[in-house]
């Protein structure tokens, strides 16, 4: 079984003009297209990277993946389970770091950890929270309030939060944008360490570097299409160069988008 299985995936987000047509729950064609008949699927227990540039459509992508944004056409799936019509099983199968920083200001860390373990009807966890704790450097912030904490160290609180239910899937969106390299280097041995037992891990990054080095298997997305997709080594390969940096240029500047089944 795939971990993540994408068929004919398309997003058409409705213009003002047809909005209403949007909210009655037709479908309408005359709007943005921010996905366009995208099919790939991830391996269980792969590493793997989505790469593109701003307004791609990777986080057009991951909403439906997380249940947050409904498809115009095509399915996704988490393990199996369809995002639409076995959402409760797909979501508690998927974990995701999102890339904006959002938070409750009224909670601790500890609790907010622990509020998100009762979404998932999880109880009596602490040694798991503390594990990720640790793991983060959070557990000297543990009891301190979100709100008192910096901008590093909430993006912290948003990758435990999205490990608390131990997901077997993990979408990471952007995880070390703007963070030190201590965070860095405590998050990629740990995420490490998940795939090592088996967890799925999805990265979008636009550090090609941390791509390169991690990912197993690359795909490129510009303008809703997908461009590429392929082993890191086969890529490099392709394209006759050491660095995926020189492979995302070169992809960008191509005009027409490939098939992929």
């Amino acid at each position: 079984m795939s971990a993540v299985t994408i068929e004919h995936l398309s997003k058409i987000y409705p213009t003002s003009n047809s909005l209403l047509k949007y909210l009655l729950g037709k479908i309408d064609n005359t709007g943005f297209q921010a996905l366009t008949d995208i099919s790939f699927s991830v391996k269980e227990g792969e590493f793997f990277g989505l790469l593109g540039p701003n307004g791609a459509g990777k986080s057009t992508l991951i909403s439906i993946l997380a249940g947050l944004s409904r498809p115009t056409t095509g399915t996704a799936s988490i393990l199996g389970f369809d995002v639409q019509k076995d959402y409760k099983q797909a979501r508690r199968s998927l974990g995701v770091v999102p890339q904006e920083i959002v938070y409750d200001p009224f909670f601790t860390v500890r609790e907010t950890l622990r509020n998100q373990s009762g979404y998932f009807g999880l109880r009596h966890n602490d040694d798991w929270i503390d594990e990720i704790l640790s793991h983060l450097g959070l557990t000297e912030k543990a009891d301190v309030n979100m709100r008192e904490l910096s901008g590093g160290m909430k993006r912290r609180v948003l990758v435990a939060q999205a490990l608390v239910h131990r997901p077997p899937v993990i979408i990471l969106d952007e995880p070390t944008a703007g963070v030190d390299v201590d965070l860095r280097r405590n998050l990629w041995d740990f995420i490490s360490h998940l795939n090592q037992k088996g967890h799925t891990i999805i990265l979008t990054t636009h550090y090609l570097e941390e791509a390169q080095d991690l990912c197993e298997r690359l795909a490129f997305i510009k303008k809703g299409q997908l461009m590429e997709i392929d082993g890191t080594e086969n890529i490099l390969k392709k394209y006759q160069t050491d660095t995926i940096e020189d492979v995302f240029v070169r992809i960008m500047q191509e005009e027409q988008a490939h098939e992929y089944a």
